[in-house]
């Protein structure tokens, strides 16, 4: 599904900054953009750059102001204040759309049409040469799988065969930065690994991906960097490693303490919970002087876990750290 012919206004502001005298603008560049509706803020002040290239995750719990976001990068709707840029054009300009691909979360395709002729009204309705239109179609039938069922209905399709189709129509006339709302949330293990697949090979083209998912497995399997939005505004962003950053930690059942856990403060920040300690941002070398500690202090150890956190152990992190 493509916005490229939904007319929008532009807001007027100054080019986003470019990495270079030889170098493009960046992929997407905002600056404060804030959205309300009445009393209520969908999303408040979101500045954040997406360079070129690149596999940007966007995660946030329902409501946090994922799709409001998108929608003001598409031109979809307008913004109450701030500004926004999509390849170096203000959002919403008609011309930057032809080179975006867009796939919602929630879209429907008529059930009497071929995958075949819905690839061919969206390269219709996207202004795509009709030359190009046999080409574009057949590959992304290819890229996406539906090959096969290329002229069977979509009335006859599974929900995973609907959203493979979905992503074809976003990838027609090889978009320069393509925006994916949860691609993977109706397929299976096999269809999931042939998306990350798609993903990489258009980040190797250097097409921009931009990816809303509630699947933090599958963001911190393919994403570049990745934003956490939660009420409205980014709390983080950067390179999974930057996210998990100091997010090392050791489990280690214990007792006999007494009281003295906060004599462990040293070797990071300690949560009790039952016999159970958890001590944040120790690396795994630093867990042999932490029994000795605790023996030394008169406690008995059971067990030593220590791991990593995951990218959904910091993303839940990050909501309980905003919410105190």
């Amino acid at each position: 599904m493509s916005p490229n012919s939904s007319p929008s206004t532009s807001p007027s502001a100054d080019p986003p900054p470019a990495g270079g005298d030889s170098l493009p603008s960046p992929a997407i560049h905002t600056q404060d953009l804030a959205k309300k509706y009445g009393d209520i803020t969908a999303l408040a002040g979101l500045t954040m750059t997406v360079p070129r290239g690149e596999v940007f995750g966007f995660l946030g719990p329902n409501g946090a102001g994922k799709t409001t976001a998108v929608k003001l990068l598409l031109g979809l709707t307008q913004p109450t204040s701030g500004q926004g840029w999509v390849l170096g054009a203000p959002v919403g300009d008609i011309p930057t759309r032809r080179r975006v691909g867009y796939l919602p979360e929630l879209f429907r395709y008529q059930s009497w049409l071929s995958a075949r002729e819905v690839l061919a009204l969206h390269c219709e309705l996207a202004r795509l040469p009709r030359r190009t239109w046999k080409s574009e179609i057949a590959e992304a039938l290819e890229l996406v799988g539906l090959k096969e069922r290329a002229d069977d209905r979509c009335g006859t399709f599974s929900k995973g065969m609907q959203q493979r189709l979905g992503l074809g129509v976003a990838l027609l006339g090889k978009p320069e930065i393509v925006f994916l709302d949860e691609p993977t949330s109706a397929l299976d293990p096999v269809g999931r690994y042939d998306v990350r697949e798609i993903l990489r090979g258009l980040k190797g083209r250097a097409t921009t991906v931009f990816l809303n998912s509630h699947l933090l497995s599958e963001v911190e399997l393919i994403c570049d960097r990745v934003a956490v939005v939660d009420h409205g505004r980014v709390i983080a962003i950067g390179t999974l490693d930057d996210l998990l950053q100091g997010a090392d930690l050791v489990r280690v059942r214990v007792t006999g303490l007494d009281g003295r856990v906060g004599d462990l403060s040293r070797f990071g920040a300690v949560a009790a919970e039952g016999d159970w300690l958890t001590v944040r941002g120790l690396k795994e070398a630093g867990v042999p002087e932490l029994v000795e500690e605790i023996v030394r202090l008169g406690g008995r150890v059971y067990a030593v876990e220590p791991r990593q956190q995951s990218l959904e152990d910091r993303f839940l992190q990050l909501l309980q750290e905003e919410e105190t």
